[in-house]
């Protein structure tokens, strides 16, 4: 248990500086490739820390021999959007609280383009609310259908660098990290730098799942909590950095960005893969995971669509992920 703990915390520390070096060096790539500050968050950053999990969902659906382990699969593909939508959003508004007075803020105010997220929350519902009725029904093409999935990512990719936006506080980039005397470092250096961050962060997150997993074991909880409880909240641990490093500069326009762009992943890339390769059809529990979802987009989409979001609301909405932590409970007692 001693040499657990070890590893949980020391590849918790090892994610947290890995991000550290993935945010500076992914910024720098959206300066040379001239993407606005909110592609960079939602479209290169989310889709860099997304392969973890995504990785997770591929293999377990794809290469799986048993019902199991692909369950584990469909279980990832669930799991994340919540923790992202509850958890994540959470984690910004305390970071924000927190951080009021060092930032130099006069109010709690979230400074973010409320009509951008409140669009991106209602396209995001409209693709997880196909997605779990999918799972509730059983037909012969519903495999092809996968493909209307990675259709609708191609599109919310196309629809972010179109309209994505730069604003003054995000243009002032720290040097980077591998290269800080350079004053304009090239997009080799950035992209270098952006993956040996990431394969830190896929083989760091590798070892917090299999540590949280073990602590889930040696405490005796039932192995379908460890898998849809915890193993989220371990496989989403990048983004939640990413977003938590970003406020801390100030820049939650990035760390919301990059919460939102890792949703569409979510629901999108790995729902193909388990629609692609397996029956995909919810049990309770996973239902479960769909509704509270839903409730937490429709939470924060009103929250945005009302304007002057304040930071210490956005921590409320992790108060659903305790509700679906307690439908477990009952659900496995």
């Amino acid at each position: 248990m001693l040499l657990t703990l070890t590893l949980f915390f020391l590849s918790a520390g090892a994610i947290y500086l890995a991000c550290e070096y993935f945010v500076n060096g992914v910024e720098w790539c959206g300066r040379r490739m001239n993407l606005g500050a909110t592609a960079v968050g939602s479209v290169l950053a989310a889709f860099g820390t997304a392969l973890p999990e995504s990785a997770v969902t591929f293999m377990a659906v794809v290469f799986g021999r048993t019902p199991e382990q692909k369950d584990l699969g469909v279980g990832a593909a669930m799991g994340g959007p919540l923790v992202l939508a509850t958890l994540a959003y959470a984690v910004v508004g305390l970071a924000l609280t927190l951080n009021r007075k060092r930032l130099r803020r006069d109010s709690y105010r979230v400074r973010v383009d409320n009509a951008r997220m409140r669009r991106d929350q209602a396209a995001f519902l409209a693709v997880f609310v196909v997605k779990v009725a999918l799972g509730l029904i059983v037909f012969a093409i519903k495999p092809w259908l996968g493909i209307l999935f990675l259709a609708a990512y191609a599109v919310y990719v196309w629809r972010e660098i179109r309209d994505a936006g730069t604003t003054p506080d995000e243009e002032q980039l720290e040097p980077l990290k591998i290269r800080p005397a350079a004053v304009e470092p090239s997009l080799g250096w950035a992209g270098l730098q952006a993956l040996l961050a990431l394969i830190v962060i896929g083989v760091a997150t590798h070892t917090f799942v299999a540590q949280l997993e073990a602590i889930g074991t040696a405490l005796r909880w039932p192995p379908h909590i460890v898998a849809l409880l915890l193993s989220p909240v371990a496989t989403e641990l990048p983004e939640t950095m990413n977003a938590l490093i970003w406020v801390r500069q100030g820049k939650e326009r990035l760390a919301l960005a990059n919460i939102s762009g890792a949703m569409m992943i979510q629901a999108t890339i790995p729902s193909a893969l388990g629609i692609f390769f397996t029956p995909w059809f919810f049990d309770g529990p996973l239902l479960a995971s769909g509704i509270i979802t839903a409730l937490a987009i429709v939470f924060l989409w009103h929250l945005f669509r009302r304007g002057a979001v304040d930071s210490r609301v956005l921590m409320a909405v992790c108060s659903l992920y305790g509700v679906f932590a307690l439908v477990l409970a009952v659900y496995f007692r």
